[in-house]
């Protein structure tokens, strides 16, 4: 069995990739993956996290609105994670964690989600 066949017999046992908004899976990954690796002290956990809800948020953007608007979504996605390391020396860290999620949150509501479960839904 080759890779790719393997790949879609996997996509075809998940669920829908437009089952859950976008907007709901980076704020469960930044926030989500932040509180595991802070409670547990554990980083990579919270990574685990952090990959786990980038990628079912990718899987629907993927879906949703075509790969050059995943590509975009994505890099905001993994520069928000980054941008709330110095972030967090000015502000704070659950200040700097809800500030990039906000903005990663409406960016994926505004070009993904709006389409799937707002007005604009068909």
């Amino acid at each position: 069995m080759s890779i790719t066949n393997t790949l879609k017999d996997l996509d075809a046992q998940l669920p829908s990739p437009v089952a859950v908004p976008s907007a709901a899976l980076v704020s469960a990954g930044l926030v989500g993956g932040y509180g595991v690796a802070r409670l547990t002290k554990v980083r990579a956990l919270g990574g685990v996290a952090l990959l786990a809800c980038g990628v079912a948020a990718g899987r629907t953007w993927l879906a949703s609105a075509g790969p050059a608007t995943t590509a975009g979504l994505s890099t905001l996605y993994v520069a928000g994670f980054g941008l709330s390391h110095p972030l967090a020396k000015k502000m704070g860290p659950w200040p700097s964690v809800l500030a990039v999620t906000a903005v990663n949150a409406a960016a994926s509501w505004a070009l993904v989600d709006r389409h799937n479960f707002g007005a604009d839904a068909a």
